[in-house]
């Protein structure tokens, strides 16, 4: 069997190398049982000089292919061109910065050979902070109420999927992509196991909080219409609140006649009316920004350097002494 490692790279020069020495490793372990390896890594516009070490990790393993973008275009599109240039029979999705322990891949190839199609590593919430795992628990159980699929905690791109899921998943073409829920929504026959956050081999993680709470609603966006459906109960049900107090208002001033009292009443209405009012717009304006990127049609990428086309030509192996600094 033939694994691809997809690993996205975003100013990784100071890493790259060590985490492809380890899955030169695992590959060299791999190798008398059968299985192959290629490694295909996508540089997403790094700032660095990412591009150079990938290309003189190229010259050095036949094995390696890389993608470098045009600039950033965000680590969505550097999966799918990694999926995209992927040509194994399995493909195991990974990050670059060692937070996902390559020696785990062995495990995930077992598990390929009992049949399951995703192979899925569930990250505990060991070692964060009290904060972000409250966050985390709130965020999926909330999210899970109201998506079409099942989004599990803990699981990330950290996976293995075999090649008919990764063949369904480049089916779908969508522009805005969410690739846990996309994972998630192809199905077919999976299992996950749990293994212990790592820390960051160098640099501090390009997530921030704005980051990823645009990350979190895409997540709940993408998957369903039930925020659209939630703002048309909540308009029938301001619409019937303010037929109820109207009248009450009318009757009020049938029976006592016009009275000056009720300014702070009015105002407070008004002022909770329009605020939903804008919530509401907001939410149709996050489905019609997505219309209008989808029926854009532009592409998910645009490649300024690759060596797709000359990978036979590399000489094999090879280590990150070499690498250039």
């Amino acid at each position: 069997m033939l694994i691809a490692i997809v690993a996205p790279c975003y100013d990784e020069q100071d890493v790259i190398g060590r985490f492809h020495d380890e899955v030169q490793k695992v590959a060299e372990e791999l190798l008398p049982l059968g299985h192959d390896m290629e490694f295909v890594y996508v540089d997403d516009g790094s700032r660095d000089r990412t591009l150079a070490a990938l290309e003189r990790l190229a010259e050095l393993d036949s094995r390696v292919r890389y993608v470098s973008f045009s600039r950033n275009f965000g680590k969505e599109a550097a999966l799918l061109a990694g999926l995209r240039h992927a040509s194994g029979d399995s493909v195991v999705v990974m990050d670059a910065d060692l937070q996902h322990p390559p020696e785990l891949i062995k495990r995930m190839v077992d598990l390929r050979g009992q049949g399951y199609d995703q192979v899925i590593a569930r990250r505990t919430r060991s070692g964060e902070g009290l904060t972000r795992a409250v966050t985390a628990r709130v965020y999926y159980r909330l999210v899970n109420r109201l998506v079409d699929v099942e989004l599990v905690d803990g699981v990330g791109d950290f996976r293995l999927p075999s090649r008919r899921v990764v063949d369904a998943i480049l089916d779908l073409t969508e522009y805005n992509r969410f690739s846990k829920g996309l994972f998630a929504w192809v199905g077919f026959p999976s299992t996950t196991f749990e293994y212990e956050n790592a820390v960051r081999a160098h640099g501090r993680s390009s997530w921030s909080f704005r980051s990823l709470l645009n990350y979190g609603l895409d997540g709940l966006l993408s998957f369903n219409n039930r925020p659209l459906r939630a703002a048309l109960y909540l308009g029938m049900g301001l619409l019937l609140c303010t037929g109820l107090y109207t009248a009450w208002i009318v009757v009020a001033a049938l029976v006592n006649g016009v009275e000056t009292p009720g300014y702070v009443t009015i105002i407070t209405a008004v002022t909770a009316a329009a605020a939903m009012q804008m919530i509401m717009l907001g939410i149709i304006g996050e489905y019609t920004g997505r219309i209008y990127y989808e029926v854009k049609g532009r592409p998910h990428f645009l490649v300024k350097a690759t060596n797709v086309e000359r990978t036979q030509d590399r000489t094999p192996y090879g280590t990150s002494k070499d690498l250039i600094p």
